[in-house]
């Protein structure tokens, strides 16, 4: 077996155990006064033999001890980064799991990471161009301030990640690309199209965009940036839920996901509309109030006395920040809007 892991207290021989059972193709290694019919292989002599013995026999070695009784145990036995195995040292809570050894090229910051990732702990890795990076698709959305979904797929494009199994990776802006460059298995696919005909075991895509069907696709991912801005006025005493059919209908037509609605902009008078407050208190979203903007050279004034029926296409670009339209003004009974992508989003 490949893998090797060690401990010599009683908290750590239950996460040992619990990593192994996980694990399935390793192999464990615990004092002989913690020997359990379990399948593990048990010691008696001295720990000093023991470490360095597993160190020449196995390519991947998990140390539940204190970092410096591995680096002084070790030490004069390193042969150099190409004939190295793989070490990571956790602590027995399994909250982190540091890449001691053979980052790179004995995988030690994937074993890291594939350690963390059943623990529920955090991956340290050190070495250049990989930072600390994440060990579960949640991680990376939380750090990246991604929305995922859907939720029940999470599941099973973790567990691929952590088998190492193929995962297409979209990621056009390049939000959380950089974090699994160097992961084995993710590969980066530069369309939809071409993750779709990869033969990927799975796949995750960074986008605002609507994708159809999305329940009946149980490996893929989606991690929603929170990018669009929705330019939107009412009539007075207008429902939240007239507001919402309308602002569905136009985010289906036009292929881009709800969650990725950063934000509304209205005039000061709209955002204290009661039906327009209870859409977004629904939806979690903030309401910013324009009353004056610049758009495409000239200066606008959102109408008071409509209810914000005013130009909504500048007030989503301005909130946008300097994004662009992306769905003109439209109409729908009480309610009109428009959509504009922010600045950083390019083409979702």
């Amino acid at each position: 077996m490949n893998l090797a892991i060690v401990a010599i207290t009683d908290a750590g021989a239950r996460l040992v155990r619990r990593i192994a059972a996980r694990v399935g193709d390793c192999a464990f290694y615990l004092p002989e006064r913690l020997r359990e019919t379990d399948g593990g292989h048990y010691f008696e002599t001295p720990l000093g033999e023991v470490l360095p013995e597993l160190f020449a026999r196995h390519r991947e070695l998990v140390c539940l001890l204190p970092m410096g009784v591995v680096v002084r145990l070790l030490a004069p036995h390193l042969r150099g980064k190409a004939l190295d195995p793989a070490v990571v040292v956790m602590d027995e809570a399994g909250n982190f799991a540091v890449s001691l050894l053979a980052g790179h090229r004995g995988e030690g910051n994937a074993l890291a990471r594939k350690m963390a990732g059943i623990t529920g702990g955090r991956a340290v890795v050190t070495t250049s161009g990989d930072g600390d990076g994440p060990s579960t698709w949640d991680e990376a959305a939380r750090q990246a301030g991604l929305v995922l979904e859907p939720a029940a797929n999470l599941k099973n494009l973790n567990d691929l990640l952590l088998h190492g199994e193929r995962i297409a990776l979209v990621d056009r802006r390049g939000r959380i690309a950089h974090d699994f460059i160097e992961v084995p298995g993710v590969e980066l696919a530069e369309t939809f199209s071409a993750a779709l005909n990869s033969g990927a075991a799975g796949m995750v895509f960074v986008t605002h965009r609507l994708v159809p069907n999305l329940d009946r696709i149980p490996n893929l991912l989606l991690l929603r940036p929170r990018d669009l801005v929705l330019g939107i006025g009412c009539s007075r005493n207008v429902s939240a839920e007239e507001i919402e059919r309308a602002v569905r209908w136009e985010l289906e037509r036009a292929f881009l996901a709800l969650p990725s609605v950063a934000c509304l902009a209205t005039n000061a008078e709209g955002a204290e509309e009661p039906g327009l407050c209870e859409f977004a208190r629904r939806f979690e979203l903030p309401i910013e109030s324009c009353e004056t903007a610049t758009s495409g050279g000239g200066c606008f004034s959102l109408d008071a006395r409509s209810g914000g029926m005013g130009d909504c296409e500048a007030a989503a670009l301005f909130s946008s920040r300097g994004g662009r339209l992306l769905v003109a003004k439209k109409k729908h009974g009480q309610v009109i809007l428009a959509i504009a992508s922010k600045n950083d989003s390019g083409g979702g």
